[in-house]
């Protein structure tokens, strides 16, 4: 009877109708409790049916009846692997291959099981015997090349992956695991390629969806990497890292609304993770999202002992014009930098310092923390033999911006005889005018928009670049990991950012004596040259709209003295803004004309004039225009004032070629002196006070003489055109005698060296 039982229960289970084989098996069990296949046999169905502990129990019984079975054994070490009991299932795999040396499955699950163990020798062991008895298996050497590598014997695990994937190239599991090792080995577009081959073998593969935007994202490739990430986020949405590096693709491309959607995504699922709430707080300051900035920093500073999150507390406060903690702000970035930590970039530093010891050492600690040199340089400095000099440009302001407003003419007035120019565009193409402009001015216009800092070095050492300028130093959007791989002979620090970048990659900054007087040369890393003039390009093309609007479509009352500023609102400070007040106070029907950043500026800055006993409505704001319009509303303002530590740079030039006197006081710092600078080659260097109280007496002078005010108009309409200032073919010569003598020095292979263009025979054409 129970022979046939065993039948009929073997062909039920063969027809896959397992309840009706169980039943039969539990009746012969009744009679016969020792009974070794029907144990054996309802201990499988009970796996299959996902009873795993009633399975492992009764595989142990059929153990018990027939101890020399090997499959028996073998079967009860899987359960126990299972049921996650490695260390048992260790001994029951070692009990069956002692009954069946050669048992291939149990020496593959064996190894398996030390894997988890991390008993990774006697994993290899295991590994070692299964390709010698089967070595056209593929898993076999799949499973021994992931205990090589686990070993650290990598070179020997890349090959155990190519004999799996020699014999089956379709081998997912294969492609994926070398593809990883491969990116740890560096090797990103091999370890691509895999994971490229295992998407064409299992087209929704969600781990190698994940892992291609992994590699895709650290080669900089952020479009094709959000496209992939997207493609894994449909099969498994829970992912927080995956939306959070998504996030930091994306912010990466400048869409930075989908990435505050992405990583607010990650922080759903882990609400607490700094990384994640770093990147939302960042991304909200990029968005000008300051007041919400100010507050995902503050929750930031409350969890975290490092003082950055302070720092850039500070600066999106300032933004807003909210200084209720300045004081206490600026003594914290003071002792965090003095400390050597890092609290903020050097282009926020600029806003808040007032010492150029304090901002050298600012700088110091960016370089150290975000864009140290990388090793060895492409570049050992030896010089090129071209026909002409090439000039590489390099930014993210080829469009409407303020550096392409200024430089734009240079680009045009370039000697194309003695110099090769090419732009080296890393930012976003807004398809503007001045666009296309500048794409017509240089020789060459590259855009690199998306490729990593590594790859537009090479670029830049594979089309020998003699000298490299970069116009953007620390500002926003700089690429300062470019110039560490130091790709060029030469490279320039120029126009963008007003400090010392404080790198040893970079070789020269280009300055004037009022910005840096010579004395303080100490505080630059970079060898200085000084131009006989302001340092500072303008395009005299620039267009001034024909007619300005009127004072009430401006916002402004149709009487009155205006008092105007234009400068970014994060310069205005409660020190320059008390003085501000008061000379409303003393010029009665007088306005204070600014401009408009976001909707907190005006909320807090009229606030802060009723506080000083000014009325609210005496601040006009002035919203963002095209330059043109922009230029001509200046007609409409009566005086320019000028703010400290950092005072106006190209809204001063825009003042004074709309014909608007500027005043000033002279700063501590490269950034607190450029408007001075101006000034003095324009010929207006009256307008520069030497102190705050100098400025306002200046300022309340200027109103109550109007013929004095009329006088330096007049002057100032005169000289516009005359000037060093607004002569940009004249500069674009005085800069390529710059770039002429550096060049000369590298050809005779001698060190960057500091000197003036006016007392220095290498600066001759």
């Amino acid at each position: 009877m129970t022979a046939a039982q065993l039948r009929d229960a073997m062909r039920l289970r063969r027809s896959g109708r397992l309840t009706e084989a169980a039943r039969i098996y539990a009746e012969i069990l009744d009679g016969n409790p020792h009974e070794f296949e029907a144990l054996h046999a309802l201990g499988i169905i009970s796996y299959q049916s996902g009873q795993l502990e009633q399975a492992e129990r009764l595989v142990s019984r059929a153990v018990e009846s027939n101890p020399i079975s090997p499959d028996a054994r073998y079967n009860h070490a899987c359960l126990l692997q299972k049921l996650n009991r490695l260390e048992e299932a260790i001994a029951v795999f070692d009990a069956a291959l002692a009954l069946k040396p050669g048992y291939v499955e149990a020496l593959a699950n064996r190894g398996s099981t030390l894997m988890t163990l991390k008993r990774h020798r006697e994993a290899l062991e295991s590994f070692d015997s299964l390709v010698e008895l089967v070595p056209n298996l593929a898993q076999a050497w799949n499973n021994r090349a992931a205990a090589l590598r686990a070993l650290d014997r990598l070179a020997e695990a890349l090959s155990d992956y190519g004999k799996a994937l020699a014999l089956k190239p379709d081998y997912v599991e294969a492609l994926k695991n070398r593809g990883t090792l491969l990116v740890v080995e560096g090797k990103l577009e091999e370890g691509l390629a895999d994971f490229d081959a295992a998407l064409r073998a299992a087209p929704g593969d969600k781990d190698a969806l994940r892992q291609r935007a992994d590699v895709l994202a650290a080669l900089d490739r952020n479009a094709e990497a959000i496209s992939s990430y997207d493609q894994f986020f449909a099969k498994d949405g829970a992912n927080a890292e995956a939306w959070h590096s998504a996030a930091a693709c994306l912010r990466k491309l400048n869409r930075r609304e989908q990435a505050l959607s992405y990583v607010d995504k990650a922080l759903a699922l882990i609400p607490r993770d700094s990384g994640m709430l770093t990147t939302r707080a960042h991304t909200l300051f990029e968005l000008f999202r300051f007041e919400e900035a100010a507050m995902a920093y503050d929750t930031l500073a409350t969890s975290k002992p490092a003082p950055w999150p302070k720092g850039y507390r500070a600066l999106s406060h300032l933004h807003c014009c909210d200084w209720s903690s300045l004081e206490a702000d600026r003594r914290i970035i003071a002792a965090a930098i003095a400390d050597g930590e890092f609290v903020l970039d050097p282009m926020g530093h600029l806003f808040l310092c007032r010492s150029m010891t304090e901002h050298r050492d600012c700088a110091r600690i960016w370089v150290r923390e975000k864009c140290p040199a990388v090793s060895p340089p492409l570049s050992d400095g030896q010089p090129y033999c071209h026909d002409r000099i090439r000039l590489g440009y390099l930014s993210s302001d080829f469009r409407e911006h303020a550096t392409a407003f200024l430089m734009a003419g240079v680009f045009e007035h370039h000697d194309r005889n003695r110099f090769e120019t090419i732009a080296i565009s890393f930012g976003t193409n807004d398809h503007s005018a001045s666009r296309g402009r500048l794409e017509a001015a240089f020789d060459r216009f590259i855009d690199a928009e998306g490729k990593s800092d590594a790859a537009i070095a090479r670029m830049i050492r594979e089309m020998e670049i003699d000298i490299a300028v970069d116009l953007k130093g620390y500002t926003s959007e700089s690429r300062p990991g470019i110039l560490a791989f130091k790709p060029a002979p030469v490279q320039v620090s120029y126009l963008g950012y007003p400090g010392t970048m404080a790198a040893d990659y970079m070789d020269y900054l280009l300055a004037d004596r009022v910005v840096i007087p010579p004395d303080e040369q100490t505080y630059y890393s970079e060898k200085l040259i000084y131009f006989p003039d302001c340092y500072q390009c303008n395009d005299d093309r620039r267009v001034i709209a024909p007619s300005a609007p009127e004072r009430s479509q401006a916002g402004l009352p149709d009487r009155g003295f205006v008092f105007c500023c234009f400068n970014n609102n994060l310069k205005i400070q409660p020190e320059t803004f008390d003085i501000w007040m008061r000379l409303l106070h003393q010029v009665e029907g007088s306005v204070l004309w600014l401009l408009q950043n976001n909707e907190a500026v005006v909320r807090n800055l009229r606030r802060e004039a009723e506080a000083r006993g000014v009325a609210a409505e005496r601040l006009c704001f002035a919203p963002r225009v095209e330059l043109g319009l922009h230029l001509a509303r200046h007609r409409l303002a009566d005086l320019f004032l000028d703010t400290l530590p950092c005072c106006a740079h190209t809204t001063a030039s825009d003042a004074l070629w709309a014909g608007l006197p500027v005043l000033t006081c002279l700063g501590a710092t490269f950034a607190g002196r450029v408007a001075a600078s101006l000034l003095k080659s324009v010929g207006l260097n009256e307008m520069i006070a030497a102190s705050p109280a100098e400025y306002e007496a200046l300022a309340l002078k200027l109103v109550c003489e109007p013929d004095l005010l009329a006088a330096i108009r007049g002057k100032l309409a005169a000289g516009r055109e005359r000037s060093a200032l607004f002569d940009t073919a004249r500069f674009t010569r005085e800069l390529e005698r710059a770039y002429l003598a550096i060049w000369r020095r590298n050809q005779f292979g001698e060190p960057p060296q500091s000197f003036a263009l006016d007392d220095t025979a290498d600066a001759r054409p």
